[in-house]
């Protein structure tokens, strides 16, 4: 595993899109504001990006596997007008109320383990981004690089976050900042 990239594993709803509830129509993406520009920094400095998931809308009936694909489809198209790119993207249909337990649901880290494999991250060097603290919770059981960002639900969770000891920053660009100050990946 010595040529394993590290990941920057990101939440999407809240943290790189706006999130207005259940977000299943591609005509509503709109990207934050920033967030284009940190996905490209990390891109241009050797982080796969990653996005991650949980879209408890499709356990509830609220809308499909296809609603979904369609809307990460037209969040892809936006940021790479933007000249960034997403490396994986892995999601979590299911929530414990109407479908049962399972592994897949952050702060599960199934999804991450498959992304490990699938595209060769080295998890001890990545970093796990979002608004809510299952976003970044998996950090702590897998190598502690969490990030909370204060968009979305962010806010709520930044005591908690803290408390953790989950470094909590205003977005996904000083996010991206930080990784960036924190570590220099081999050239």
């Amino acid at each position: 595993m010595a040529d394993s990239a590290p990941a920057v594993f990101l939440d999407r709803d809240g943290t790189i899109v706006e999130d207005p509830g259940f977000l299943h129509e591609p005509g509503k993406v709109r990207l934050l504001p920033g967030a284009a520009e940190a996905i490209r920094r990390l891109n241009e400095h050797g982080y796969l990006a990653v996005t991650v998931s949980n879209q408890s809308g499709i356990a509830r009936g609220l809308y499909t596997v296809a609603d979904y694909t369609a809307v990460q489809r037209r969040m892809v198209e936006l940021l790479e007008g933007h000249g960034a790119h997403l490396d994986g993207a892995y999601f979590c249909p299911h929530h414990p109320r109407f479908t049962g337990a399972c592994d897949c649901r952050k702060p599960g880290t199934l999804l991450f383990h498959q992304a490990r494999e699938a595209l060769d991250i080295d998890l001890a060097r990545s970093w796990w981004v979002g608004d809510r603290l299952s976003d970044v919770q998996p950090a702590l059981a897998l190598n502690g690089h969490g990030i909370l960002v204060a968009t979305g639900e962010g806010n709520l969770h930044q005591g908690q976050a803290r408390a953790l000891g989950v470094m909590v920053v205003a977005d996904l660009q000083e996010a991206a900042d930080q990784i960036l100050r924190l570590t220099v990946l081999d050239p």
